[in-house]
């Protein structure tokens, strides 16, 4: 799963707080990696990674991309070098 938080700070709440939800829900205390520095935060949800990400980050590293089928858009420009 992908999510956007508005700033660093954002990403981190947003993260904190799923994870604390999660414990809340009985899944017990989940790893949460990246939240000091706050651009792009993973979340262990155990069957599900949540990855959130502030929208500069996100467009750069681009996970959609490269989870999809059609090659993804960085590849193209590179190969028609």
């Amino acid at each position: 799963m992908i999510a956007n938080g508005r700033s660093s700070r954002h990403v981190a709440s947003i993260a904190e707080h799923l994870a604390r939800r999660l414990k809340e829900a009985g899944y017990g205390t989940r790893p949460v990696d990246g939240a000091r520095q706050g651009d792009w935060v993973l979340v262990d949800a155990g069957d599900v990674v949540v990855h959130v990400f502030r929208p500069e980050v996100r467009a750069y590293y681009d996970l959609e991309g490269m989870w999809s089928v059609d090659e993804p858009p960085r590849a193209r420009a590179r190969a028609a070098r």
